[in-house]
């Protein structure tokens, strides 16, 4: 079960997007997010006439590791760790800090 889900509210924890927040928009693969407004580069685009595409410098977003990202936990304003109840065959997402479940 992946604790991080597209749609979740996520905080950037390390590197050059420290303290961002952003919405999870895909998973890349097992370990890897995209997630709105990090890890944004400068990407150089050749000019495609038959797509119809015109040259430029455009802005793109590059797959970020989960392990720099925390899941946001609105209640506290914060980061938070992501914890699995089980009731019966039943498994939920719930934060670490307060036991509630995460709505996503």
């Amino acid at each position: 079960m992946n604790k991080i889900r597209k749609g979740d509210q996520v905080i950037v924890l390390t590197g050059r997007d420290k303290g961002k927040r952003g919405t999870v928009t895909q998973r890349v693969d097992d370990d890897h997010l995209l997630v709105d407004g990090v890890n944004m580069v400068k990407k150089h685009v050749k000019p495609n006439p038959m797509k119809g595409t015109t040259g430029g410098v455009i802005d793109k977003a590059m797959p970020i590791h989960q392990s720099n990202v925390a899941i946001y936990n609105a209640a506290t304003g914060k980061a938070d760790r992501v914890g699995i109840k089980i009731d019966g065959d039943k498994k939920t997402r719930v934060f670490k800090s307060s036991g509630e479940e995460i709505k996503a």
